[in-house]
């Protein structure tokens, strides 16, 4: 029986475009957004912050060697992270599966300059009983890892966990591990499938 309920962040609770951030830092380069973006995609820089290899401070000063970003830390900080939008629809799924007394989580690959931004930019985040980022602790998803200290951090497994989340690489390693997933799709798809689980009239 299900007992909590995990939520991807990226395109499933809220919203984003990396292209915000590279118009903002391609302003104050030598490079246009289309190169930045290019250069950005082919590197392992952003794969690394978010595993926590590497410090703001590392990623700001390797940004500004390869593009030529004649910023402040605090300006790329803001450049970089306010690129999200709350998914309204979702946030009201999250809040009526509050109300019916379910446990929520939030299990997400990202960065401390995102989490910083989001938790000011958007109150509903603060209603979770508990957060798994891929940066504090190593490990992104669908590495078996990150699943591990979320089944560690709720004291629940299997059955007692659905998972929600937009790649299906991620959704099947939950899967694999017994828990009840739902690819996520959109607000509808995904309210009408936990209706079919009970969660919800």
């Amino acid at each position: 029986m299900v007992k909590a309920v995990v939520f991807d962040l990226g395109k499933v609770l809220v919203d984003f475009d990396y292209r915000i951030a590279a118009r903002r830092i391609a302003a104050r380069s030598k490079m246009s957004p289309e190169q930045l973006m290019a250069a950005l995609v082919r590197s392992s820089l952003f794969l690394d912050y978010e595993r926590g290899r590497v410090t703001r401070r590392e990623l700001f000063n390797d940004i500004c060697r390869a593009t030529g970003f004649n910023g402040s830390l605090e300006e790329f900080a803001v450049f970089f992270s306010d690129i999200f939008s709350e998914i309204k629809p979702m946030v009201e799924l999250h809040s009526e599966l509050r109300t019916r007394r379910f446990a929520t989580y939030v299990f997400s690959n990202t960065n401390d300059l995102a989490i910083e931004h989001i938790r000011r930019a958007f109150p509903f985040f603060a209603n979770f009983d508990g957060y798994i980022f891929s940066y504090e602790h190593g490990v992104i998803k669908p590495e078996p890892g990150l699943y591990e200290v979320l089944e560690r951090q709720s004291g629940r497994r299997a059955g007692e966990l659905l998972y929600l989340d937009d790649r299906p690489e991620n959704t099947q390693a939950g899967a694999a591990r017994g828990w009840e997933v739902i690819l996520h799709e959109s607000p509808e798809k995904s309210r009408d499938a936990i209706r079919k689980l009970g969660l919800l009239p």
